[in-house]
């Protein structure tokens, strides 16, 4: 244990002596050090200055080369605007090729973003320039000679970024390249005519298709693409305003020049009054013509000049342009025809009129949804309102002069006295066949249109019932009803009008009027809307019973002349007053009245004899001894001599014929 003791004691001892000698040779090592440090603080103080230059010289490099990459730039871009001027001097003038023509408009846009970049990079530099000689300025990094040549610099970039840049965008070669894009706009669209346009009235134009698919193409692609790159780069250099001002002053142009070829003079009399002073025959040829040009003008020319429209100017301003130039190259064109058809309604509602005015209402309504479809958008608005106004205007006088019709019959304004001859009445000839026109198919269905249209307008109408209010031909049936109706009170007011002078001619009149009006609407739509019973409950009935009066009136005294009983010494002088009044029919039949219809001849004529040859026959039967030996004429010769008379030959049928060619001629 004391062994282990004296043990650590020595390395104890060992291990203090070892730290005491370590202390002296730090003390030596701090001394060295401090001589170390001295010597690296002067050469510290030493290099302080030249630290400071340095960070400064970092400093104005950053300085520089903040204003001159801007610079540089500028200066690039002069070079690419210098290098597309001379390339856009190679390629001018395009002389409307359209290849060409692409190839330019590249070159001016290429050169339109050249000079917008030299715009765009010419205020950042002059501005960090600005700032560098500021910087170099305050500092004093340089001497005064070069802050004022740095000074000089930086007003010339201010006036070449207030002049030259300026003179490059609106009055270099730029500018002189857009009005030559401009004069090649126009003589593009020039180039693109309605070729299909001739010398026919216009109706091989229409196209069948009505989805456009069949349009003729006014120009080939190469030419319209290089239009909507033309309008594009015209758009992009502030020159929207003229290019749309030259694209619809030529379209105008060239669509009125097409319109032209089809000769529509007729367009330049409008107005009512002067409507009402022409020969109708000649309106009725306008308003045909005015219907077909109309129809192509719809249908065939603005379709087409609305794709062009479409395809060259749909990419400005999101497609809100091309419908408004399509408005205005329209505008004055569909005026002239909207002008044309108001003259036509707005005329004297004359009943002959009626026809041409359906024809226009069933061309109206036949061509709203192309001119819907051409005309779409806001900007078609204003011909919509105008041709639906139109269509207003036509059914009001398609109306007005169907009802002028009902009143002229009703009103007896033809002023004409009745037949001389008791034939039928020129009104009854006339109205007959304009209901049976009225009645075809090419007219049934605008004219029941026309009516319930007009009905909805004019609430203060009579209504139909409830079920039939939307059955235009149950309408129509009504109109022809009381049209025929108002006829029938016609004949009537006539055959009042003939005095008493004579009683049977009004007759004779009667059963001509009605048999005409019977047998010349039956088996025809006129029946059919009216009802073939109706007919002939009202008016087949009403000719037998003109017949029957006039038999009545003509013959009727004979016969009661024959069966009167009387003292047999007077049967000579019956019989002998018979004949006198036989003769006298027979003379007034053929040199007074007139019946040509052959069917009613024979009708009447077999009801005539079988009212007086058997009256005759018994008179002569019951006086056969009293008549003094005389010889009158037999039954047989009687009955002869009626049939003869109501007989379509001799005298008889050259009237007939002569009756037939003026009532044709009057249809």
């Amino acid at each position: 244990m004391i062994d282990k003791l004296h043990a650590s004691r020595s390395g104890i001892d060992s291990v203090l002596r070892s730290s005491s000698e370590l202390d002296v040779a730090i003390s030596g090592f701090d001394g060295r050090l401090s001589v170390r440090l001295a010597a690296i603080s002067a050469i510290y103080d030493a290099v302080a200055p030249l630290h400071s230059q340095a960070v400064a010289a970092q400093a104005l490099r950053t300085r520089i080369d903040r204003a001159v990459s801007p610079a540089l730039a500028l200066l690039r871009g002069f070079s690419l605007v210098r290098s597309l001027q001379r390339r856009l001097l190679r390629l001018s003038p395009p002389a409307a090729d359209p290849r060409r023509i692409v190839a330019y408009v590249d070159c001016v846009d290429s050169l339109h973003d050249a000079v917008a970049g030299v715009a765009a990079e010419c205020e950042p530099a002059v501005q960090r320039l600005q700032e560098a000689v500021e910087f170099l300025s305050r500092t004093k990094a340089t001497d005064r000679l070069r802050l004022h040549r740095l000074s000089e610099a930086l007003a010339a970039l201010q006036a070449l970024y207030e002049d030259e840049v300026d003179a490059m965008r609106y009055e270099g070669l730029l500018d002189e390249a857009l009005l030559l894009l401009q004069h090649e706009c126009e003589s593009l669209l020039l180039q693109l005519k309605h070729h299909a346009f001739g010398e026919s009235d216009g109706l091989d134009l229409i196209p069948e298709a009505t989805d456009g698919s069949d349009l003729p193409h006014l120009g080939s692609s190469l030419q319209i693409e290089a239009l909507r790159r033309i309008a594009q780069t015209l758009a992009a250099n502030d020159c929207l305003d003229i290019a749309i001002d030259i694209f619809v002053t030529v379209r105008y142009r060239r669509a009125a020049q097409a319109l032209m070829r089809l000769k529509p003079e007729y367009l330049r009399t409008s107005a009512p009054e002067d409507m009402d002073a022409m020969e109708w025959e000649d309106v009725e040829a306008a308003i045909t013509l005015w219907i077909r040009h109309l129809e192509v003008a719809v249908r065939m020319l603005f379709a087409v000049e609305k794709r062009l429209c479409h395809d060259v100017l749909g990419g400005l301003m999101g497609g809100a342009v091309w419908p408004e130039c399509l408005a205005k190259i329209a505008d004055r064109i569909m005026a002239v025809f909207f002008c044309f058809g108001e003259g036509v309604a707005r005329s004297s509602k004359q009943p002959q009129k009626l026809f041409k005015l359906l024809d226009m209402f069933d061309a109206l309504d036949r061509m709203w949804p192309d001119l819907a479809a051409v005309f779409d958008g806001e900007a078609g608005g204003q011909v919509r309102a105008r041709f639906r106004e139109l269509q207003k205007l036509v059914v009001h006088a398609a109306a007005t002069a169907f009802r002028e019709f009902g009143l002229r019959i009703e009103g007896l304004q033809d002023g004409a006295p009745p037949p001389a001859d008791g034939s039928v009445p020129k009104v009854v000839r006339y109205a007959v066949h304009y209901l049976k026109c009225l009645a075809t198919a090419a007219y049934a269905g605008p004219m029941g249109r026309v009516l319930r249209t007009e009905r909805t307008w004019r609430p203060e109408l009579p209504s139909r019932p409830p079920d039939a209010d939307g059955d235009d031909e149950g309408l129509l049936g009504d109109a022809v009803r009381g049209i025929l109706e108002a006829l029938q009170r016609n004949v009537e007011a006539q055959r009042s009008r003939y005095g008493k002078k004579d009683r049977v001619l009004p007759h004779v009149m009667a059963t001509n009027a009605y048999w005409y009006m019977y047998m010349r609407t039956r088996g025809t739509e006129v029946a059919r809307l009216v009802g073939e019973d109706t007919m002939k409950a009202r008016y087949k009935t009403a000719a037998e019973q003109a017949a029957f009066a006039y038999q009545e009136a003509a013959w009727g005294p004979l016969v009661r002349l024959l069966e009167r009983n009387e003292a047999a010494g007077t049967a000579r002088a019956t019989t002998e007053e018979f004949m006198r009044g036989f003769d006298d029919n027979l003379r007034k039949h053929k040199s007074l009245y007139c019946i040509r219809d052959a069917d009613l001849r024979e009708q009447i004529g077999e009801a005539v004899a079988k009212a007086v040859v058997p009256a005759y026959t018994a008179f002569l039967h019951a006086n056969a001894g009293a008549t003094d030996g005389r010889a009158f004429p037999p039954p047989d010769s009687i009955r002869e001599l009626i049939l003869q008379l109501f007989d379509a030959g001799g005298e008889e049928r050259r009237r007939e014929a002569e009756g037939e060619r003026s009532s044709k001629g009057e249809r």
